[in-house]
């Protein structure tokens, strides 16, 4: 294994690595009906000859490369050989609009873009052709080009050809860059506003690889499979699911699409899973509709595995000594079952990328799959803490990784400090400032260490709802219960500066269509998101959750949305976390309105 602590810098782990595993399979890419591998020998000979090509097109040290691709292997190939060829990476999501990218390109001062398809070039091209620095876009396809314009065009293969042409030592150059020198710029996905450039090094990824390999070390790390399904361009997969992935030697698998997720997840066969709550929220209730479907024996086996399950997690007394023979039955009959519909090896499901209700993680390791949840911030590498496997807290996000030193500040604010932080917000020397002090890293969010160390985030210090009476509440614990009803499938809360909460609700789409069936209507939201009737038929479900409420979070009333929040119309971040501000926005009127 190589020392992550001496490493000095991203391409030279990931050489070190191609050197070491040479023809073992490494990349993995779905063509056609199946998966095809690329060796790390081929791979390392990719990212040689494309961090020589973008050299030849003048490519020069600390420039910066917009990178614009789904999850695929010239992925990979490009993000380590822009950063090989003495570039900075800078990664954008694939739902970016045609604004997004210009806004990218003239911040970070791209000189060179790279896009993967012709649609997604229809985005890029625009943005390129208007922004002020960007001389050169590489397309793995053929991109059209208008006559006039004098934006330069660039296949892919040529730029490879060229590359291949030249004797330049590219990985004895790459060794010169230190752990301080800045690897990317990763856009945070603007929850609440224009997105922050955010510089993190080598050292900062490298540190985080470090933790997470002391936190996983239990499992004897052998040959592991990833299967990489959240966007590249976001920090939590760009180092746990690429760099730590190279960092243990994995062979990585890509996702097709969320859609075919599990067709896939039965494919890769990963023994390592990272995921955003979200999914495994889906995941939840796609479970629990088929098991409804089923009935009988079936679903009468589902439950009472569910139920011994949730006994040995919850109930200090254990199971029965006949409960536990029962148990050891059903380990065989359902959760062998369960766990062959992720793959079958499954070493870890980690969690990441916002908070993760506590009931969906007892749900999974009730069913034999322990998720472990973890914290962080695109400003910390972005993992801060995670929980090791063996001693989970599901009420917690665990202990700091090794390499992250963590305080709580007197008015209840998270700190970190460590290699792990940012170098800085990109042109934003004030933001930086306020954001780092002392060499403190402010994170925004409140929370608290217990007795052996873990770290329980209590809240958002931006999304404390506070209250006209002056009372602070947690919207997003409320949401959590909210969502976890089968007939809701998202929510947002609102109530700040008034005497008392309100939600937005989007009706999960099979309640939609019972409901629908039994009424005698459609069930297009954009029709019904006012019907007194669809109203009324889902107020006995916010009853059941605020039994379980205090009276300061109850909800007093609601209001349906028109449409299910998505990346498409803004209202979700690349990561499904709700983009709260631009909710308000839109729905601003209607939530007025119930205060009425």
């Amino acid at each position: 294994m190589i020392d992550l602590e001496t490493c000095p810098n991203l391409p030279t782990l990931f050489f070190q690595q191609a050197r070491r595993l040479g023809d073992k399979p490494f990349l993995w890419e779905k063509e056609g009906n199946s998966y095809k591998p690329l060796s790390w020998r081929d791979t390392a000979e990719r990212v040689v000859a494309f961090a020589r090509g973008l050299k030849a097109m003048g490519l020069e040290p600390g420039e910066r490369v917009l990178l614009v691709s789904e999850n695929r292997p010239e992925w990979l190939i490009a993000d380590i050989a822009i950063m090989a060829a003495g570039g900075i990476a800078v990664p954008a999501y694939t739902t970016n609009t045609t604004g997004d990218h210009r806004y990218l390109l003239d911040h970070s001062e791209a000189k060179i873009a790279i896009v993967s398809t012709a649609k997604l070039g229809d985005r890029l091209f625009p943005a390129a052709q208007d922004a002020s620095g960007c001389e050169v876009v590489i397309s793995l396809e053929t991109l059209t080009q208008e006559s006039g314009q004098d934006l330069r065009i660039e296949d892919w293969a040529a730029v490879m050809a060229a590359g291949r042409d030249s004797a330049e030592d590219v990985e004895s150059e790459a060794e010169r860059a230190s752990r301080d020198d800045t690897a990317c710029f990763i856009y945070t996905s603007g929850t609440g506003g224009a997105p922050k450039g955010v510089m993190l090094s080598h050292g900062a990824m490298l540190c985080n690889c470090g933790g997470a390999l002391h936190l996983l070390s239990k499992f004897s790390l052998g040959p592991e499979v990833f299967l990489s399904f959240l966007p590249l361009s976001h920090a939590y997969e760009h180092t746990v699911g690429q760099f730590f992935a190279i960092a243990i030697g994995a062979e990585i698998y890509y996702a097709e699409n969320v859609e075919r997720l599990l067709t896939n997840l039965g494919e890769a066969r990963p023994t390592i899973m990272t995921a955003v709550p979200r999914l495994y929220e889906s995941m939840h209730q796609r479970i629990l509709r088929g098991v409804e479907k089923q009935g009988g024996m079936k679903e009468k086996l589902f439950r009472q595995t569910l139920a011994l399950g949730l006994k040995r997690q919850c109930d200090p007394r254990g199971l029965t000594f006949s409960e536990s023979l029962l148990d050891a039955i059903l380990e065989r009959l359902v959760r062998d079952k369960i766990r062959r519909r992720f793959g079958g090896r499954l070493k870890a499901m980690i969690s990441g990328g916002a908070a993760l209700n506590v009931d969906i993680g007892r749900f999974f390791t009730a069913l034999g799959l322990p998720i472990l949840q973890g914290y962080g911030q695109t400003e910390a590498g972005p993992v801060v803490s995670a929980n090791p496997p063996g001693r989970i807290k599901l009420e917690t996000v665990g202990p700091p990784l090794k390499g992250a030193e963590v305080r709580i500040a007197d008015d209840g604010e998270i700190l970190v400090r460590g290699e792990l932080l940012m170098k800085g917000y990109w042109k934003d020397e004030e933001a930086t400032r306020r954001t780092i002090v002392d060499g403190w890293l402010h994170t925004g969010d409140i929370g608290s260490l217990d007795k052996d160390g873990y770290l329980r985030i209590t809240d958002r210090k931006k999304d404390i709802v506070v209250l006209s009476g002056g009372d602070n509440v947690s919207p997003a614990r409320i949401e959590s219960f909210l969502t976890l009803q089968p007939e809701v499938s998202q929510a947002m809360v609102f109530g700040d500066r008034r005497p008392h909460l309100v939600a937005l609700l989007v009706p999960d789409p099979d309640f939609m269509a019972s409901w629908a069936k039994d009424n005698g209507k459609t069930t297009r939201l954009e029709k019904h998101h006012e019907d007194p009737d669809l109203l009324k038929a889902l107020s006995p479900i916010v009853d059941r959750v605020n039994r379980n409420l205090s009276n300061l979070e109850k909800i007093r009333r609601v209001a349906i949305a028109p449409e299910a929040f998505s990346v498409d119309n803004g209202l979700l971040t690349p990561t499904l976390k709700i983009r709260r501000h631009k909710i308000r926005e839109r729905y601003e009127d209607r939530l007025e309105r119930l205060y009425g």
